[in-house]
């Protein structure tokens, strides 16, 4: 999972670059617009609740956050749709792309041109996804012994320590009960979604070719439409 990890810590730090110029705001929409389909009460959705604290961590404002929300009884709104395309990138790592757009049209050649102009192609569908499981995926501020036994008490499938944090992953339908119950532990939780992992990561210790793999990964992610980018490499090179 540490390639998994890698890319993922980057993936919150430009998040939080892009929050102060904006630009993740009309991710996040999308994500609690969608989400807000099966109900705009989030003591009863689970996915709109998960949604809307992702926005508040990105100091996203409740305007905004409202405003996606009411997309879904706005007749007049664009329909969001969907659409989870597969890729294959530098070192024949695998790339899985969920989106969420009013315009495929528009969509698609966006996300086949990222990933052709850095090396890229995108993948027939299914010949990258099997490689991967949906699951729930929470990080928490914390390390030790102690801390991962906890989280395994709160009902975690799996627990990894890299660095100054811990990344747990659950059954996909499991992860708002366990982040609750990790947090009633008294453990800080800095992030929780469902995400594509990998089941067997491709190890990349080639720095060139790393850094070509986060090129093209970054590329797909400035996309407006992309809500989140997945990988099974697992970048062991410094770059």
């Amino acid at each position: 999972m540490a390639g998994h990890n890698k890319w993922s810590k980057i993936k919150r730090e430009k998040g939080a670059n892009d929050a102060k110029r904006g630009a993740v705001f009309t991710k996040i929409g999308n994500q609690i617009a969608i989400a807000a389909r099966a109900g705009i009460d989030p003591t009863m959705n689970s996915a709109l609740a998960l949604a809307i604290e992702k926005a508040k961590q990105a100091n996203m404002p409740t305007a905004n956050i409202q405003r996606a929300i009411d997309r879904v009884a706005d007749k007049n709104a664009a329909a969001l749709e969907e659409i989870t395309y597969e890729g294959m990138g530098p070192g024949g790592i695998g790339i899985i792309i969920e989106t969420a757009t009013d315009n495929k049209n528009r969509t698609f050649p966006e996300v086949r041109n990222a990933l052709a102009k850095n090396g890229g192609r995108i993948a027939d569908a299914g010949s990258v996804m099997f490689q991967f499981a949906r699951k729930g995926v929470i990080t928490v501020a914390a390390t030790g012994e102690d801390a991962l036994l906890t989280i395994l008490d709160s009902g975690a499938d799996d627990a990894v320590e890299e660095g100054d944090e811990i990344t747990v992953y659950t059954d996909q339908k499991d992860l708002a009960k366990v982040r609750s119950a990790i947090i009633d532990a008294g453990l800080e939780v800095t992030g929780a979604e469902l995400q594509y992992v990998a089941a067997n990561t491709i190890p990349v210790d080639d720095a060139e070719v790393a850094a070509k793999i986060f090129k093209v990964l970054d590329a797909i992610d400035d996309l407006d439409d992309v809500t989140n980018v997945h990988t099974n490499a697992d970048i062991q090179a410094e770059v």
